[in-house]
C-alpha cells in the first residue's frame, strides 16, 4: 500500500474521528473491547507497516476470527499469547479471512489445524490464494517477464522479480483443502449479533467487509483505510485488467450498503468514524489521478514515465513492482473509456498517450 497525499482529512477538512481512548500493543496479550463482545488485536507485519489489525468476536462455544496476520514466528508468539491471555483459553470455533493477501489469511491455516476450525472466505479469494501459493518453488514465467519489461522495467528489476517470483506462498501456512464460502448479502450469525457480508473488488478480487448494523461496526478489512490507499492493482496474470472501475464501484456499493454512522475496524491504522467521507475522499484521489495522467499522456509514455503523477513520494525499487501496477490500474482505465491509446515498440514496452 503506498501512502496517499492526504492524512485522513474528509473533504470539508474536518478530519475523521478516531474515539477510541486506547489502543492494544503489537505482539503481546493486551486487547481493547470495542464493543460488546468484539475484540481488538494486533498482529506483527514489517517496518513499514508495523501492525495489522485483527478482531475476535465472540461466539458458541468461542470466539470468530476474522484476520489472522502474517506468516512469521513473531505472529505465532502473538497468537499463542492472544490464546491464553485476551481469549481466556476459550477455542477458536471459526476463522473468518476478508481477502487473499498473506497479511490477513497467513496464519488462518495454523490456526484452523490447531483448533480443527472451518475457514470462512468468498470463493474467489480462496481460490486465488491457493492458486498464488502453488507458484513456490516456480521459476518466473515468461508472461510475467514481459508484462514487466512492457511497464518500461529494465534489467536489474526484471533479475530482482524473477529472485521474488513465487514468495506468496512462503508467507502464508497452507490453507485447509475445504472451506465454507461466504457471499454478498449473506447475515451471518456470530454469537448474539448478525454480521451482513459487504463485498468489495479491486483491491483483490472478492473482498469481504463485515456489516453489524446493531452494533453500528464495520469490519473494513482493506477495503476502506483511513489514512493509506489501499492498492489497486493490475498482475501479469490479466494484463488487461480493469480493477480501478471494480474499486469505484465497490466504493459506491459499500457507501450504500453500510450506515455513515458506523465505527470502521480497519485492517491498518486505527477505527475510525466519518465512512462516507472517506469513501469519497478515497474516490476524489483517484479521480484526481486520472486527471494528472490526461495531462501527462499529451505526448507518449511508458507507465514508469507517470509515477509522480499518481504518488507523492519517489518511487524506489521495494515500490516498484506496486506502483506499476497501480499505474497500470489508471492505464488501463482510461483506456478501456477510450481516452488513451496504447501502442508496443519492438522492445515489447507500452507507449500509451491521449486521444486527439
Amino acid at each position: 500500500m503506498l501512502p496517499t497525499a492526504d492524512s485522513g482529512t474528509t473533504p470539508s477538512g474536518n478530519p475523521l474521528d478516531y474515539p477510541l481512548a486506547h489502543e492494544p500493543k503489537t505482539g503481546d496479550a493486551s486487547v481493547v473491547e470495542v464493543a460488546p463482545g468484539v475484540l481488538w488485536l494486533r498482529m506483527p507485519l514489517f517496518a513499514s507497516l508495523p501492525w495489522i489489525n485483527v478482531w475476535a468476536l465472540a461466539d458458541a462455544g468461542g470466539w470468530t476470527i476474522v484476520d489472522t496476520g502474517l506468516k512469521s514466528p513473531k505472529t505465532l508468539e502473538a497468537w499463542e499469547q492472544a490464546f491464553h491471555g485476551a481469549l481466556a483459553g476459550a477455542p477458536v470455533v471459526r476463522i473468518i479471512a476478508t481477502h487473499m493477501h498473506p497479511d490477513h489469511v497467513g496464519m488462518a491455516g495454523w490456526i484452523a489445524e490447531r483448533f480443527q476450525a472451518p475457514l470462512w472466505m468468498s470463493q474467489l479469494e480462496y481460490l486465488n490464494c491457493r492458486l498464488m501459493a502453488a507458484d513456490t518453488g516456480r521459476k518466473a514465467p515468461a508472461e510475467g517477464i514481459g508484462f514487466y519489461r512492457g511497464a518500461g522495467w529494465g534489467e536489474e528489476a526484471i533479475e530482482r522479480y524473477k529472485a521474488r517470483f513465487g514468495a506468496f506462498g512462503e508467507m502464508i501456512y497452507p490453507l485447509p483443502s475445504a472451506y465454507r464460502r461466504i457471499v454478498e448479502g449473506e447475515r451471518l450469525i456470530i454469537g448474539a449479533h448478525s454480521w451482513t457480508v459487504v463485498v468489495g473488488r479491486g483491491h483483490s478480487p472478492e473482498h469481504a467487509c463485515l456489516y453489524c448494523e446493531e452494533l453500528q461496526l464495520l469490519i473494513s478489512g482493506d477495503q476502506v483505510l483511513p489514512k493509506i490507499s489501499s492498492n489497486v492493482s493490475v498482475y501479469p496474470t490479466e494484463p488487461e485488467a480493469n480493477p480501478l472501475r471494480d474499486w469505484l464501484h465497490s466504493l459506491a456499493h459499500v457507501r450504500a450498503s453500510v450506515s455513515g454512522d458506523v465505527l470502521v475496524l480497519p485492517a491498518h491504522n486505527s477505527p475510525f468514524t466519518g465512512l462516507h467521507a472517506r469513501l469519497a475522499q478515497l474516490a476524489d484521489g483517484h479521480r484526481d489521478g486520472l486527471t494528472k495522467l490526461r495531462e501527462a499522456l499529451q505526448t507518449p509514455r511508458r507507465a514508469v514515465d507517470v509515477f509522480a503523477s499518481l504518488f507523492a513520494r519517489p518511487i524506489r525499487d521495494e515500490l516498484l513492482w506496486m506502483a506499476t501496477g497501480e499505474t497500470l490500474a489508471h492505464l488501463n482505465y482510461l483506456w478501456k473509456a477510450g481516452e488513451i491509446t496504447r501502442d508496443t515498440d519492438a522492445q515489447g514496452v507500452w507507449w500509451w498517450q491521449r486521444r486527439g
